[in-house]
Formats: structure tokens, sequence, C-alpha cells
């Protein structure tokens, strides 16, 4: 998954880069459609199976959105708002082992920006359809900037989330 946030004509796309090769060549796809300039960026793809994929993104204009894939991402559909606040911060999803999604992001609707107000709360959620998505755990809380996390699965089972922490250390946590 990837995106661009250059080109002020167009505004933020997202769009994936594909090797057919395990890397040895890479091309960028065409953006994902957006016909209500949501203007989304970083995104994270969440499996489904039986070759459905979703893209989660963050937005300037409309929270935490998404498109949808039914080909194993051959094609995606219109990036849409899926009912979460996020103030345009930063996010990251997986979906784990147990087969359920995680997603780490802000859950606040305030505009982020150096200019505008910290990044807070930071919390967890989780999802067994990539739809209905239900606030599990709240990471931060406090007045700061909690942003730019990082959520993997270990071969153990436990879940790593790292996230910057008042913009003065990165935190790591650790859920089982």
């Amino acid at each position: 998954p990837s995106s661009t946030e250059v080109n002020p004509n167009e505004g933020w796309r997202l769009h994936f880069e594909v090797t057919p090769d395990l890397g040895k060549t890479w091309a960028i796809t065409p953006s994902l459609p957006d016909p209500n300039g949501l203007n989304a960026i970083q995104p994270s793809i969440l499996d489904h199976g039986d070759q459905v994929l979703q893209a989660v993104a963050r937005s300037k204009d409309g929270g935490m959105v998404d498109s949808w894939s039914y080909d194993n991402g051959k094609t995606w559909g219109e990036v849409k708002s899926f009912g979460l606040p996020n103030p345009n911060s930063g996010t990251d999803a997986v979906t784990v082992r147990e087969g359920f999604h995680l997603l780490v992001y802000n859950h606040s609707q305030k505009p982020a920006s150096k200019w505008s107000g910290p990044r807070s709360p930071l919390n967890v959620a989780i999802s067994a359809d990539g739809v209905q998505w239900e606030n599990i755990l709240e990471l931060e809380n406090e007045k700061g900037e909690y942003s730019y996390p990082a959520v993997v699965q270990a071969e153990d089972g436990l879940i790593h989330i790292t996230y910057t922490w008042k913009r003065r250390k990165i935190r790591h946590v650790v859920l089982d």
C-alpha cells in the first residue's frame, strides 16, 4: 500500500506498488477512485480471505476511510468514509492470525497539525468484518501528541504497537 500527497492539483491519493518478481521490478497502480475528494493517504491492508482485501487509511476530509478489492488487489472500489473519526493523523492496521482486524488510530475529530493541537487520544479498535469497529483500548488520553502507530503480530501471537509519545520518545506496547 502506498500514497501520493505531493500533487496539489489532484489532492492526496491512494495507490499500490506491486512487484511480479519478488522485488526485482516494481510498478505503481493507478490511484484509487476518490469521487468525494476525501484525500486519503498511508493505507494499511486487511486480509478478509477468499481474495477480499480492505485498504484502510487516514483522510484529510473524512475521518477513517477504506476501499475494498474482491480480486486480491487487482481492482479496487471507491474510497469511502467508514464512520470512525480521525483528525488526519497516521494509523496502522493488521489482520491477526485469529481472524479479526486490529486498528490503531486517534479517535478524535479535532484537526491534527502542529498548529491546531495534539493527536490524542490514541485508541485500539477491533473488527470481525472491517465494517463494524469496537474500541477496546485507549493507549493514551492525556494532553500531548500520540501519533504514527505501527502494529504487528509476532510469531508468538503477541501484538506489538509502537508510536510517537509527545514527539519526544517512541513508546512500545505489547498486547496479549
